[in-house]
């Protein structure tokens, strides 16, 4: 008996020291939020200046509504395909279905440069097909103009984020659909249900739980994520995360130059890759960010 009680002295004192070790900085930079000095470390007394501040940068201001209006977007699109596609694979024989989630496993697996540097590659192919294919057209015909140039911002920023988030939802929404019991759309059909209407009235309150907790996680990844972000927003678009990280980068000098932060070095090398052929340009954009926080 005395063990047991010391067992479970042991288990909450260790349990408390983990929440202490998770949660007290978070604490602490919420405390300093409200200092007046801009130090993190000395407090100067109690004041809402720096929230004011954050309030009337319209740089700022202007990330949090592109990070939301995203990670909204990117949430309801990603649930709803996330859902289908949880829907077609519970209906698929089991080897397929294997195989398609151990393909639909792998976004999550991949370090997040990977992913992000890949969308990149895949939106640079894409542009420069785009262009060849629209003066084609517009050499041809004057009806309807082609645009022939398109540029990273805002709409493949919002395809990054839908892609990564997909996964999660048909993850989540998996294992619902395998607790529910098969017959229960067959005998609402017996009944006189359609297909659609077995769907909405069986299938999505079944599986609801599932939905939301898939949704929740994708808005969460969205507003989390920073690295995919950078490298497929483009320099028209900005997260919250970019805007925290590129005000952070301190000055750098390359050739007695003086640059910004190797942040925005990034985003300026970005404006090359839609005119340059060469796909090594990437590796180049990363090496020299490398070097310039190594350096």
């Amino acid at each position: 008996m005395r063990q047991r009680k010391g067992n479970s002295v042991g288990d909450r004192l260790l349990m408390i020291l983990v929440g202490l070790f998770l949660y007290a900085p978070i604490i602490i930079l919420i405390v300093f939020s409200f200092n007046a000095g801009n130090s993190s470390s000395v407090w100067k007394g109690f004041s809402l200046h720096w929230y004011a501040e954050l309030l009337n940068d319209r740089l700022i201001m202007h990330s949090v509504y592109t990070t939301l209006l995203v990670s909204l977007l990117a949430t309801v699109i990603a649930t709803v395909a996330g859902t289908f596609a949880a829907i077609g694979f519970y209906g698929m024989r089991r080897r397929a279905r294997t195989g398609l989630m151990a393909v639909n496993n792998i976004p999550m697996m991949n370090a997040d440069i990977v992913t992000g540097v890949s969308l990149c590659l895949l939106f640079v192919v894409f542009f420069n097909g785009w262009h060849s294919f629209a003066v084609w057209v517009n050499g041809w015909q004057s009806l309807v103009v082609l645009p022939e140039r398109l540029t990273l911002g805002f709409g493949t920023l919002l395809i990054a984020h839908i892609c990564f988030n997909i996964p999660y939802v048909i993850l989540s929404v998996g294992p619902k659909l395998r607790q529910m019991d098969r017959n229960l759309v067959d005998a609402a059909q017996d009944l006189g249900c359609t297909w659609m209407q077995a769907f909405w009235k069986v299938i999505i309150p079944e599986i609801k739980p599932g939905i939301v907790s898939g949704a929740l996680t994708a808005f969460t990844m969205s507003i989390d994520d920073f690295i995919i972000s950078y490298f497929t927003a483009g320099t028209s678009s900005s997260t919250l995360a970019m805007t925290i990280f590129t005000q952070l980068q301190a000055p750098a000098t390359r050739g007695g130059e003086k640059l910004c932060g190797s942040g925005e070095y990034i985003q300026k090398t970005k404006r090359r890759w839609l005119e340059d052929d060469q796909i090594v340009i990437v590796t180049r954009c990363i090496r020299s960010s490398t070097t310039d926080e190594m350096g």
